[in-house]
């Protein structure tokens, strides 16, 4: 049986804001877009603000209503980045086999340390301890047989938890849980699966596989299986190492609609398309993400019929996937988007009269204005209209 761990930070960004000053030590810290103007959206809180009533996603405003002596701290990514590296590096000290997940989670593999390290629970214990003392921010740990119960594991104790999650387990522990509770189901699931009269693990794990197949494809007998506590996916330390994905991502300070969203997409597919020409890649899907102020998500991807690397053709693909699946009018708090199935570039065949050829030499030039005299140098004279260009983006 494999023995494998996931540890994930508690309050990642307010606890690293806590471990570099320690005056904001036990105190409700909220990580938040512009706490100067006082907008933006909620980005993290620490459990003091969570015990308070701050909610990842909430206005500035809201978080203030409800725990007015929140301490507000403007994000600061180049700071996770360095607290996570330096968390992966302690993890890497009990076992190769480590898979970051998100940038305060990472799956451990521990199943060949038992000999030299001890059982499961002992090394979780200090792993533990040492990002306690060497990192300054806590975690808890899930262990289980495979990734899944070890991830479902890790968030029935927080703050500072370790549980042990067997295959044994998931009927009493698991199943009377709400369906939301299972990793991999959304909102969006979640709503389908009521029409379905699935409300629980329980009931999703009772529901015929082969219904659920028909409704949801191959989702859904993923879904199944994860209700079963079913899960053969290795850690896979390389995970990283090919790059699958290019995206970003930008938190409006404010409801956004319509043209201004359009006007935020083309930006963000300007930067997307910039990092992929800069990392020689090009991808063929298009990925686009909304969120609404009350963090109803939506996601939506269209395939290209080629590859590319050119912003005018992700920005298409994006606004066609936005008025297609975004009731219009409806405000956005969120947009996101990405470039999928990446490959490295290769010669394409050229095509005719050359048009495609002339957009590329004219991005290509760009790049390199902004490569000499920064991302700001040249821009889109729509960008000045009002909607994007201010707002920072992760």
């Amino acid at each position: 049986m494999r023995n494998i761990l996931l540890a994930d930070m508690n309050a990642f960004f307010a606890s690293v804001h806590q471990a570099l000053d320690p005056a904001l030590r036990g105190r409700p810290v909220v990580v938040a877009g512009d706490p100067a103007e006082r907008r933006g959206v909620v980005l993290a809180a620490s459990y003091e603000a969570k015990t308070r009533g701050v909610k990842t996603g909430m206005t500035v405003g809201e978080a203030v209503s409800v725990c007015p002596e929140g301490v507000l701290i403007k994000p600061a990514y180049h700071l996770y980045v360095h607290f996570s590296s330096r968390i992966l590096r302690i993890m890497r000290d009990f076992t190769p086999l480590v898979e970051p997940f998100s940038i305060d989670e990472a799956f451990l593999d521990v199943t060949g340390c038992r000999r030299i390290l001890g059982p499961p629970v002992e090394i979780a214990r200090r792993l533990k301890e040492r990002i306690r003392n060497e990192v300054g921010v806590t975690c808890s740990v899930g262990i289980g047989p495979n990734k899944l119960l070890a991830k479902m594991a890790a968030g029935l104790q927080k703050p500072d938890g370790l549980t042990v999650l067997e295959e044994k387990d998931v009927p009493v522990r698991l199943w009377p849980l709400p369906v939301r509770e299972l990793f991999g189901v959304g909102r969006r699931y979640e709503e389908h699966l009521r029409k379905l009269n699935i409300h629980t693990i329980g009931d999703l794990a009772a529901f015929p596989r082969e219904i659920l197949k028909r409704r949801f494809g191959a989702n859904g007998e993923v879904l199944w299986l994860c209700a079963h506590g079913i899960d053969y996916s290795p850690v896979d330390p390389h995970s990283l190492e090919t790059m699958k994905s290019m995206g970003r991502q930008i938190t409006l300070p404010r409801d956004c609609r319509g043209g201004e969203i359009r006007v935020v997409i083309r930006e963000l597919a300007d930067r997307v398309a910039r990092r992929v020409r800069a990392g020689g890649y090009v991808g063929k899907t298009v990925v686009l993400s909304l969120k609404d102020a009350d963090f109803a998500w939506l996601s939506r991807r269209r395939t290209l019929p080629a590859y590319t690397d050119l912003s005018a053709e992700i920005y298409r693909a994006a606004v066609e996937l936005l008025d297609g699946h975004w009731p219009a009018g409806w405000p956005v708090r969120l947009v996101g988007l990405a470039l999928d199935n990446l490959i490295p570039l290769k010669q394409e065949q050229l095509t005719l009269f050359g048009e495609r050829e002339r957009m590329q030499r004219l991005e290509w030039s760009c790049d390199r204005i902004k490569d000499r005299y920064g991302e700001r140098a040249i821009f889109r004279a729509v960008s000045l209209t009002g909607a994007g260009v201010r707002y920072e983006g992760k």
